[in-house]
């Protein structure tokens, strides 16, 4: 019988398990005891040979081949191979408890679907039960040692009450070279046929129903028939038994105490009993021993499954629900929480304690939220930072939220750093803006729609873009800026041409390289203008005087522009000993221009740059 000490566990305690450790039936001590006791006997045996029987020589030699023994014993895998096969086996163990029929769901569905309080019905519904029992003592019969000793031959099956001798010569006169567990299933469905055509199923939909709980009874019958046909590979248990023997085998040379004057390493001692030697067998021979009584839990070992109390518990409680329990139901009343809309069942003075915990809400009922985080957002905002953060680099976000939480040396420095941030990824989606060009050895710096800037730009600027509220954003064609200011108080003459013209000839192209090239030789000062001179030029209109500079030009933002900052970037640091070119009013109005710009002069000790607040000494 299967040894149940749950009841003993229920709680853990303070050395819970030691309790158990005393209990002998179905315990690792009377199954190891016999393998135990001939491993210490062939022990003990060896070593009252080196000790006294052996010549010196011979001594000699046999530490030797202790100590090769003892080194290469390690080589067995035994931990490994016996590890997988014991959970294989227990697995498998489990998996076959499940596979054994029993009529519960079949006996309910019969009870319900099969009507008639009379004699045939009553017939019916036993004989069909029946059936469904018979088919599972002979498939238990056919694996269990156990059962096929309570029932040897048929006619104990018949004697039992399972079978009338009118079915076991119908049973024998069928004849099959295989088992033939499945043939009382067959009746089962016969009789539910002609159960069906008397009304005594009322529709197809119940024999339906029935005839799919007990093909889930054949089926387990099945799988009882095979698990016992298809056992662990052979192969696989050999290899178990040969490491764990193996290795103990070698143990019995390799693990003797030799003697402590020949100073060999690890042999100081001589304690004559090999303690944890003797563990190590009782724990690995153990656990190939827990494989072996799990392996075929259909035998009479302690805790193989009680079969034979199946039998007896199913065959007598299925009778009792399709024959005595059909029809017969206790009278209805009302319960005694019949107007109570809570009700409450009561407790005793041991469960108290469970009213005083609250109740579980949800791993989440607790949680809290910043109130700043709780509101909802219009979904056209989401939309938007959805399309801004399709290119943006995916630590962007990140880097945002910690230019927001970090505090900054200066305020101005902050709100710089957050103000580009955001804009920056605006600049890089902007359809207004699509390319910047610079003289440069014939190449242009181009600002597209990703949003870069030219690779070789040594100067710190910020690129913005500015438009009147009544413009249309048209796209901008030519951009010219001249420094006709400038030259009247001798300042250098600065200018850039910005193009976005698609088709341009290479003739118009190769003139302004020309151009560009006879006055490189002039040095360009990037530093901003003084506010009255800025004012000035702010109200006349642009002439074109190309230009260009050992350096990429910049839009020059003007603070007095009747204008709204929309993007920035930042680029580099610039150079502090170049004099700002000045710029004048664009030749058109009303339309969107592009301006790139420096640090202001307000501060003439030092400077800083609007997109990066960084700080440089002036000169």
């Amino acid at each position: 019988m299967t040894v149940t000490y749950t009841a003993r566990v229920a709680n853990a305690r303070f050395c819970g398990f030691s309790k158990l450790l005393l209990a002998w039936k179905g315990s690792i001590y009377k199954v190891l005891y016999k393998e135990f006791l001939a491993f210490f006997a062939m022990y003990t045996a060896i070593s009252i040979t080196y000790r006294f029987l052996l010549y010196d020589d011979q001594k000699r030699y046999f530490e030797k081949l202790a100590i090769y023994c003892n080194h290469y014993a390690s080589l067995i895998p035994m931990s490994f191979v016996l590890g997988f096969y014991v959970t294989l086996v227990v697995n498998r163990w489990w998996s076959q408890y499940t596979s054994i029929p029993l009529p519960d769901r079949l006996m309910c569905v019969l009870s319900g679907g099969l009507q008639g309080s009379d004699e045939r019905g009553r017939l019916l519904r036993r004989t069909m039960m029946r059936y469904a029992s018979l088919s599972a003592l002979l498939i238990l019969r056919s694996v269990s040692t156990a059962v096929f000793k309570r029932f040897p031959t048929m006619d104990h099956v018949v004697e039992a009450g399972f079978m009338s001798r009118e079915e076991r010569k119908k049973f024998e006169g069928l004849h099959s070279p295989y088992n033939k567990y499945w043939i009382p299933c067959v009746w089962f469905t016969n009789l539910a046929a002609v159960a069906r055509c008397e009304g005594r199923i009322k529709d197809d939909h119940t024999l339906k129903l029935l005839l799919e709980e007990l093909n889930g009874f054949r089926g387990k019958c099945s799988m009882l028939f095979h698990y016992d046909m298809i056992s662990v590979p052979l192969v696989y248990t050999q290899v178990v038994t040969l490491a764990v023997y193996s290795f103990f085998l070698v143990c019995l040379i390799g693990r003797q105490f030799l003697d402590p004057s020949q100073g060999y390493p690890g042999h100081d001692l001589d304690l004559y009993v090999p303690i944890f030697t003797l563990l190590q067998f009782f724990f690995y021979a153990g656990w190939l021993k827990v494989a072996e009584q799990l392996i075929n839990p259909f035998g009479e070992d302690d805790d193989d499954f009680e079969t034979n109390w199946l039998i007896d518990r199913n065959f007598q409680v299925s009778m009792m629900a399709v024959d005595e329990m059909y029809g017969d139901l206790p009278m209805m009343e009302r319960d005694r929480y019949w107007n109570d809309s809570n009700p409450r069942p009561p407790y005793t003075a041991a469960t108290l304690f469970v009213l005083r915990k609250p109740s579980f809400q949800g791993s989440t009922f607790d949680m809290a939220i910043p109130k700043e985080e709780m509101h909802f957002q219009p979904l056209e905002d989401i939309a938007e930072n959805l399309e801004e953060s399709g290119g943006r680099h995916p630590n962007m976000d990140l880097f945002n939220r910690l230019l927001s939480a970090a505090p900054s040396p200066t305020g101005f420095m902050g709100g710089a750093l957050r103000r580009t941030s955001a804009q920056l990824q605006r600049l890089r989606h902007s359809p207004s803006i699509d390319q910047c060009t610079s003289d440069d050895d014939d190449d242009s710096g181009k600002i597209g729609k990703g949003g870069s800037l030219p690779s070789g730009l040594e100067t710190q600027s910020t690129v913005c873009s500015f438009w009147e509220e009544k413009s249309a954003r048209t796209p901008l064609l030519e951009v010219q800026f001249a420094a006709a200011q400038e030259r009247r108080e001798g300042h250098p003459a600065v200018n850039k041409e910005v193009r976005r013209v698609e088709g341009k000839s290479d003739e118009e192209e190769s003139g302004k390289a020309e151009s560009t090239r006879e006055e490189t030789q002039t040095p360009v000062s990037l530093l901003p203008s003084s506010p009255q001179s800025s004012r000035e030029l702010s109200t006349q209109s642009a002439s074109a005087i190309p230009f260009t500079s050992c350096h990429p030009s910049a839009f020059v933002f003007h603070p007095a522009a009747h204008s709204s900052l929309e993007h920035c970037s930042s680029q580099p640091a610039i150079n502090q000993n170049r004099a700002p070119p000045v710029v004048p009013k664009p030749p058109f109005g009303g339309n969107k221009m592009s301006f790139l710009t420096v640090p202001s002069y307000n501060e003439p000790s030092r400077f800083r740059s609007v997109s990066m607040g960084s700080e440089l000494p002036g000169s």
